[in-house]
């Protein structure tokens, strides 16, 4: 099922139904994670200032994928920037 996410306290809820169907405690995703169960919380909570590539671990731990909808006319300028790295030197990953 995919699911629109117009806010982080979207992600958060998408975050808790997955954990609380799959029967996880918040003690052992955080665990799991190597992250503190207040950020567990924070993400659940849709706290707005939460580490992205930590969200991005707990997400995937999960099982869940995060996407994004690129415009077509954002993808010349994102071939671009893979083809030099990517942004800061930092290359992007393409999936496989």
């Amino acid at each position: 099922m995919e699911i629109p996410l117009h806010s982080v306290t979207d992600l958060g809820l998408v975050l808790r139904a997955t954990r609380k169907g799959s029967k996880v405690r918040l003690d052992d995703l955080a665990a799991i994670a190597g992250v503190s169960k207040q950020f567990v919380s924070d993400v659940e909570y849709g706290k707005q200032t939460v580490q992205m590539g930590l969200v991005l671990k707990l997400l995937a731990e999960m099982g869940l994928t995060l996407t994004v909808t690129l415009p077509p006319a954002a993808e010349p300028a994102l071939l671009a920037l893979k083809a030099q790295g990517g942004v800061g030197g930092k290359h992007i990953q393409e999936e496989r």
